[in-house]
C-alpha cells in the first residue's frame, strides 16, 4: 500500500515532504509489528535491544554504556534495566573497583529468552521480506545517508 492511500492524503508539498511522512508512517508501522512480536515474551523492543547488547558484551556494562549502544538514544535505560532485573532477565551488581557504579550482565534466563527469539528471527525480518537483498542494501545506504547529512 502506498503512503497516499495509507493516510488518505493525495497531495504533498513536494517529494521530500512525502518522504518524511512516509518514513514516520513506516517507522510507526514497524514499531507496531515489533510490539506484536515481543508481546508474548513480555518484553519491549527496547528491552530486547538491551538484552542483545548485554549478550554481545564480553564484560559487564554500566547503564551509561548500554545507553550509548542503544538504538533509541532517548530511552530511560535505568528504568528498563530495573524492569528487566525484576523479570530476572539480567543481573545488577556493584562494580568491584568503584562501589558507586553498577555492573549489568545478562542472566541465564535472559540468554534462554534470546535463544528462543533467535529461532523466530525470520518472523521479525519477514517485515521486509518483500525487499530483495539488493533493495535492502540500497535502503540501508539511503537511511544512513539521511542520518549523516553534513
Amino acid at each position: 500500500m502506498n503512503i497516499d492511500n495509507a493516510i488518505k492524503q493525495k497531495s504533498f508539498k513536494n517529494e521530500h515532504q512525502k518522504a518524511i511522512v512516509n518514513m514516520i508512517f513506516t517507522s510507526n508501522w514497524i514499531h507496531e509489528k515489533q510490539k506484536v512480536f515481543f508481546e508474548p515474551h513480555d518484553i519491549t523492543s527496547q528491552q530486547f535491544n538491551i538484552l542483545r547488547i548485554l549478550r554481545g558484551s564480553k564484560y559487564p556494562l554500566s547503564t551509561m554504556d548500554i545507553r550509548d549502544r542503544m538504538l533509541d538514544k532517548n530511552s530511560d535505560t535505568s528504568r528498563m534495566v530495573v524492569r528487566l532485573e525484576k523479570k530476572k532477565l539480567l543481573i545488577k551488581r556493584l562494580n568491584a573497583k568503584d562501589q558507586r557504579l553498577v555492573d549489568v550482565i545478562i542472566s541465564e534466563r535472559g540468554l534462554e529468552l534470546l535463544s528462543r527469539l533467535d529461532k523466530q528471527d525470520d518472523e521479525l525480518i519477514g517485515i521486509i521480506s518483500n525487499l530483495s537483498e539488493e533493495e535492502a542494501k540500497v535502503l540501508n545506504t539511503l537511511l544512513d545517508k539521511i542520518r549523516h547529512k553534513k
